[in-house]
Formats: structure tokens, sequence, C-alpha cells
């Protein structure tokens, strides 16, 4: 991969909102791995042909990866212990 296909983690947010109905890049995202925190928009992505894949800023775990299969998107996301999302209201 080249280093034109890392970016932060809002790369992440188109694929991510064709799953989620929230803003996915401020949401927050614990590490399975390190057990970091931290802001999806902070991790760092890799974006390719084949996919999207989110890794911990911290110790590089995949936490995230994302593919657009035809008419569908397949996201795996057990590298995130958890996701917390904020309810608004």
């Amino acid at each position: 991969m080249t280093d034109d296909s890392v970016l932060d983690g809002n790369a992440a947010a188109g694929v991510l909102g064709a799953v989620f109905r929230f803003e996915a890049t401020t949401t927050v995202v614990t590490c399975a791995a390190c057990h970091a925190t931290g802001p999806l928009g902070g991790t760092v992505v890799y974006l390719s042909d084949m996919g999207t894949v989110v890794r911990c800023r911290e110790c590089s775990a995949v936490l995230i990866r994302a593919a657009e299969l035809r008419d569908r998107v397949v996201v795996d996301l057990r590298g995130a212990a958890t996701i917390t999302v904020a309810v608004p209201g």
C-alpha cells in the first residue's frame, strides 16, 4: 500500500455511513487488543479497492474491516471491544 492510502478515521465515514445511521466518526471506540479509547475519527484508516481497514492509533491492531460487495456492505467489528454512540437529546 502506498502512503496515499493511509488516512485518518474520518475517511471511514462513507462506508460506515452506509451501515450505521449516526455520525460514525464521532463515536468512541475501544480497542480490544490494547484497550485504548478514542474517537473513530482519530484512528488510522487504510483504503484500497478491496475495502477499508480501521486500525488503532496506539497499537495498530485492526478495529474494523469493511468491504462493499455488489449490493451490500460487510463490516467486521471484532477488533473493537466497544463502540459508544452519543444519543441526541
